[in-house]
């Protein structure tokens, strides 16, 4: 017999949390629901996965596999997401059997950059210019109208710089396109920003919001490298940036985590603005990840509490931080970091080490500062 897909406000510990995903989000997630008394059960593809290592139950399955799906909301309670390209129709399929959050209609609109940026343009969050084009033809034309430099990307499922395309002054738009590999594509106009930040905020079914404070992220090769807290953001930036994902946590109806990307401006607009939304995710970012050292509730204890609808937990860090990511081989010097007393390690349990994989992270503590002044270049070390 199914469970009502009534969405109740409370699921008390000892509940069962179901975790869309395998992956290290997903592993994180289950550590901080263990340390508040509930169980999870992970929906994944591989028993090696980082999650499947930590979970108190697994089913391996494709995504698609609706019998899979059924049984696995049979045994959960409440259902959650670490990974957002879980197909739309089959979290629908889930969420007529068990509480899902966040919902389908979330996702429909995370999983398409297009949509990303239409609908932020409907809550009055300002993004870069862009332009659909489906062939080298529209290509070049549009690359006319948003001019050059600009970055043409896959609609879907890119993520660390895979699915893009820098556009110089002399790249042809037939190579380009040729190199997108893509039978749609979305054509960004190049921002010329002083930082790219994130801004994570945590909401409840009943409203109510926590969001921590914007970071500052560095990426080398289009894979985050380095997150910066505090960001060094003058305090009008930091309360625009907070503003934004609020606004589109609540309009999206958000029940969960919403991480927003975006760029900051070297100068107002002419409307006084000084951010520019990129991208967001609904679930636990890797710009997020020094949470778990900084802060009394980091956005994986976070997700839980909003998911089962406990109180959220405090946002401010009690240290400053810099949190930096073990990219393939970078792992390996696990002994050396284990040494400095400053240093947070957390290793995901991956056991294929290829260049640019995300193997682990740590977390550099330092005593809380000021934040100091405002850089337009890079971020401080």
């Amino acid at each position: 017999m199914s469970k009502s897909p009534q969405s109740f406000l409370l699921f008390p510990p000892g509940s069962v949390l179901g975790i869309l995903g395998d992956g290290q989000l997903g592993r994180m997630t289950a550590l901080a629901a263990a340390r508040l008394g509930y169980r999870t059960h992970v929906f994944g593809t591989s028993a090696e996965a980082p999650a499947a290592q930590v979970t108190n139950a697994l089913t391996c399955a494709a995504f698609e596999d609706r019998e899979a799906l059924a049984r696995f909301a049979e045994a959960v309670d409440v259902v959650t997401l670490e990974w957002e390209n879980v197909p739309t129709d089959s979290l629908a399929f889930l969420a007529e059997r068990v509480p899902v959050r966040p919902g389908a209609s979330v996702l429909r609109v995370a999983q398409d950059r297009r949509e990303e940026k239409t609908f932020a343009a409907s809550c009055g969050v300002p993004t870069t210019d862009w332009e659909s084009v489906n062939n080298a033809q529209e290509l070049d034309a549009a690359l006319v109208r948003l001019g050059r430099p600009a970055v043409l990307k896959t609609p879907r499922l890119g993520y660390d710089g895979k699915g893009q395309v820098f556009i110089g002054p002399t790249k042809a738009a037939e190579e380009a396109w040729q190199a997108l590999g893509s039978s749609e594509g979305i054509l960004e106009a190049f921002v010329d920003f002083a930082c790219e930040v994130s801004v994570i905020v945590a909401r409840r079914e009943d409203g109510v919001m926590a969001a921590y404070p914007p970071v500052r992220n560095i990426h080398r090769n289009h894979i985050l490298a380095t997150t910066h807290v505090p960001s060094g953001l003058p305090p009008e930036v930091e309360a625009e940036a907070d503003a934004v994902a609020r606004r589109l946590a609540e309009r999206l109806d958000v029940v969960g985590l919403l991480a927003v990307e975006m760029f900051v401006l070297k100068a107002p607009d002419s409307e006084g603005r000084r951010v520019r939304m990129n991208e967001i995710a609904p679930r636990p970012h890797n710009s997020g990840h020094w949470t778990i050292d900084a802060c009394a509730c980091s956005q994986f204890e976070q997700l839980v509490r909003a998911v089962c609808g406990l109180p959220l937990g405090e946002t401010v860090p009690h240290h400053d931080a810099v949190m930096e990511n073990l990219l393939g081989e970078d792992a390996n010097g696990w002994a050396t970091l284990l040494q400095d007393p400053s240093a947070c390690l957390h290793l995901y349990g991956k056991t294929d080490v290829r260049a640019g994989r995300k193997m682990g992270h740590v977390t550099h503590l330092a005593p809380r500062l000021s934040g100091g002044p405002f850089l337009l270049g890079e971020a401080k070390a």
